[in-house]
């Protein structure tokens, strides 16, 4: 299969992106709700109230956008405020240990770089799409065999 070929995978989280966004949501609508209702604010006042709401949202959408996108040629991991893109050839193993939050890749370099899209709270889900990415790491790597611990 050429490069062209090979199809865009995209791994996200399920529980964190449905618990951020329906915090985030539920968060904004008590703000508001509340800055409306409760007697006594100033314009400015309801103003802050509903931006910090706002903000509380934003953070919420911080949490629920990870993921990590299986490009034919690179690697995108998207966590909380940062992206990195890695060459397949980068990337030497996956590793997921028994107690941490969420995966990691092994680069070539000595170094780990999490990955937040693959998370504990997913259970057998996460641990699937773990073996998943190895198995891609091997296939699209150059030839290092993949590791999952």
């Amino acid at each position: 299969m050429t490069d062209e070929e090979l199809p865009t995978i995209v791994l996200r989280p399920r529980l964190v992106r449905v618990a951020g966004y329906a915090t985030g949501v539920l968060t904004l609508a008590g703000v508001v709700f509340w800055a409306l209702v409760i007697p006594g604010f100033t314009p400015g006042g309801r103003a802050v109230l509903m931006g910090a709401g706002v903000v509380a949202l934003a953070i919420c959408h911080l949490e629920a956008r990870v993921r990590l996108i299986a490009r034919p040629d690179t690697l995108v991991v998207v966590n909380h405020l940062r992206t990195r893109t890695v060459e397949w050839a980068e990337v030497v193993g996956v590793s997921f240990p028994m107690g941490d939050p969420w995966a990691h890749l092994d680069l070539a370099d000595g170094t780990t770089l999490d990955t937040m899209a693959l998370q504990r709270a997913d259970g057998r889900r996460a641990v699937a799409a773990a073996h998943r990415l190895a198995a891609l790491v091997r296939e699209r790597g150059e030839a290092r065999p993949g590791t999952l611990g």
